[in-house]
């Protein structure tokens, strides 16, 4: 069963505008402002966001100046894909029973 912590990272991840911000930062490290030019999405709205994906372990910052910068922590998502890669093994590799409703 998908634990607690990869929970929260794939409802995070079902947002869209959620998961184009983590397609940008695999590409580079970036701050809000960037966040926002690139999406055209508001910077209150860009910022929730953040702090989401920040919340489910996904994100990390790094202060520099008046500045924060973000960038993906690629542990959790290969943690996440580990998790998801061994559900679909176990349903791929055996024949699952059937349940009878009654």
């Amino acid at each position: 069963m998908v634990m607690s912590a990869q929970s929260d990272a794939l409802r995070v991840l079902a947002d869209p505008l959620r998961r184009q911000i983590v397609e940008l930062l695999s590409r580079e490290q970036l701050c809000n402002c960037h966040l926002v030019e690139e999406t055209g999405a508001r910077q209150t709205n860009v910022s929730n966001h953040l702090r989401a994906l920040r919340e489910a372990g996904l994100v990390e910052t790094e202060p520099q100046g008046r500045y924060t910068y973000y960038r993906l922590r690629p542990d959790a998502l290969e943690r996440l894909a580990a998790e998801l890669s061994d559900l679909a093994r176990a349903a791929r590799t055996r024949e699952l029973p059937k349940r009878a409703c009654e």
